[in-house]
């Protein structure tokens, strides 16, 4: 597809836009500091030291997840965006066409116009507006059901991912995941894990 809207429909996407600035916090059970009593050997009770250290003397166990890749390499999000652009293939060709007679019509207007009379003039300039307008809003109505169509296959990925998350942040212990940031140091994204979880189910 050569023309500038398919490139925008079609090309590389960011995707990530459903859920870029979503956060989830998973808070695992942590050791609790309690006081522990006991009998001594004359009855009486006596308070001791806690019996565990407090969670706080662990170091914090926080990932990374980049959504927007999620929803451009794992497998799910590759088929998923096939099968959007096989649907919407037909009406892109004939957008396609809508906008090379467009262009036809107004390179004939202008060859044409040093001799056409004003009325003739005026006229071609009707229509070729007409057109125009008839071709931006198709082309609008094109791009919201596209984007519609899209985000509907995106949010069951988006489950997906999540799901997986969550079951990596239980196997693996961690404290806190996160789906956005400034900056992240590649020791902790964990998004190609979470991929190969997703390309599985």
């Amino acid at each position: 597809m050569s023309s500038s809207l398919a490139k925008n429909t079609f090309g590389k996407r960011k995707v990530g836009m459903l859920l870029a600035t979503s956060v989830i916090g998973l808070s695992l059970t942590a050791p609790t500091v309690f006081a522990q009593a006991k009998k001594t050997t004359e009855g009486t009770e006596t308070k001791t030291e806690a019996a565990a250290e407090t969670s706080s003397t662990s170091p914090l166990k926080i990932g990374f997840v980049n959504t927007e890749k999620i929803l451009r390499d794992s497998a799910p999000a590759k088929e998923a965006q096939d099968k959007i652009e096989t649907e919407f293939k037909k009406r892109d060709e004939e957008l396609q066409k809508l906008a090379n007679n467009l262009r036809s019509k107004a390179e004939q207007f202008d060859k044409n116009a040093p001799v056409m009379t004003d009325a003739e003039r005026t006229k071609a300039q009707r229509e070729l507006a007409d057109l125009d307008t008839d071709l931006q809003r198709k082309r609008r109505e094109f791009q919201e059901d596209f984007n519609r169509r899209r985000n509907e296959a995106f949010s069951g990925i988006v489950d997906k991912a999540n799901a997986a998350i969550r079951d990596i942040a239980e196997k693996e212990n961690y404290d806190l995941i996160v789906q956005d940031a400034v900056t992240v140091s590649a020791r902790i994204d964990i998004t190609d894990i979470v991929i190969k979880a997703l390309d599985k189910k």
